[in-house]
C-alpha cells in the first residue's frame, strides 16, 4: 500500500472482507509491516479490525531482519487440534530464523520506541501538523493536489483526487516534479522518502521541524510559477 503511496480503503470495506471470510469460512490475515506507523497495535486496533492472522516485518526491530506472526485462540486450537507441522529453516527464509541480534533488537523496539507514549505520541500530532501545513500551502495557491495521511505517516499527491488502488496511483506519478520536490527539500535539510513525496515522522518531531517543512514546501510551491 505505502510503497505506492497512501491508499486508504473504501468506507465499508473492511467491513464486507470481514463478513466474507467468516461466511465462507476464509482466515483473514492483516499484515501490519506498511500500518504500524497508525499507532499501538497498528491499523487493526486503530480501526478496530478483527484479523485471524496478524504479521509484522522490519519495524518490529528497528531495520533489522525480524518478523512475527500471531493468531487467535480459535486458530491456535485448530493447529493443535488438527495439524500437525513444522517450519523447515531453508523453507523459512532469512527473515524467521530467530537469532541473538534480532530479538535483542525486537526486545529494545517494544520496549523504548513502539510503546504507548512514544509511538505517534498517542495521538500522531506531528501527522496532523504536517498534513495542515501542507494543506494550507495547496489551499493558498489553488493547487490541484491533495496530501493523505496515514498516522506519523504523511505524503503529498500531484493530482486533485485521491487514486483509488495502485493502478490510479502509479499513473498519478510526476518523475520530475517529485525529483524537483525531493531535492528541494534535501537541500534545504528535510529528507523526504527518495522514491515519492512522503514524510515518516519520528516520535522526536517538533513542531518547529514541522513549521520549517511547511516553510519549505511553500518556497518549492514559488519556485514553479
Amino acid at each position: 500500500m505505502t510503497n505506492i503511496g497512501i491508499i486508504h480503503p473504501n468506507p465499508g470495506y473492511h467491513d464486507a472482507l470481514r463478513e466474507l471470510t467468516r461466511k465462507y469460512g476464509t482466515y483473514l490475515i492483516i499484515d501490519e509491516t506498511h500500518t504500524i506507523c497508525a499507532g499501538r497495535g497498528g491499523y487493526s486496533a486503530a480501526h478496530g479490525l478483527e484479523p485471524d492472522f496478524l504479521t509484522l516485518g522490519k519495524p518490529l526491530a528497528g531495520g533489522v531482519p525480524a518478523a512475527i506472526y500471531g493468531f487467535t485462540e480459535e486458530v491456535s486450537q485448530a493447529f493443535s487440534g488438527n495439524l500437525r507441522w513444522r517450519i523447515r529453516m531453508w523453507e523459512s527464509g532469512a527473515r524467521w530464523p530467530g537469532n541473538a541480534l534480532s530479538i535483542a533488537a525486537m526486545k529494545a523496539t517494544l520496549q523504548h520506541v513502539l510503546t504507548e507514549g512514544i509511538l505517534c505520541k498517542g495521538d500522531c500530532s506531528s501527522g496532523e501538523q504536517f498534513t495542515a501545513g501542507v494543506e494550507a500551502v495547496i489551499k493558498e495557491f489553488e493547487l490541484p493536489w491533495i496530501v493523505k495521511q496515514l498516522g506519523n505517516r504523511s505524503e503529498y499527491w500531484f493530482r486533485p483526487r485521491p487514486p483509488k488502488n495502485g493502478g490510479e496511483a502509479h499513473a498519478a506519478v510526476d518523475p520530475e516534479l517529485d525529483r524537483y520536490m525531493h531535492l528541494f527539500a534535501l537541500n534545504r535539510g528535510i529528507l523526504m522518502t527518495p522514491f515519492h513525496n512522503m514524510a515518516l515522522i519520528s516520535p522526536d518531531t517538533t513542531q518547529g521541524d514541522v513549521d520549517h517543512h511547511t516553510k519549505v514546501f511553500r518556497e518549492a510551491v514559488l519556485s514553479l510559477f
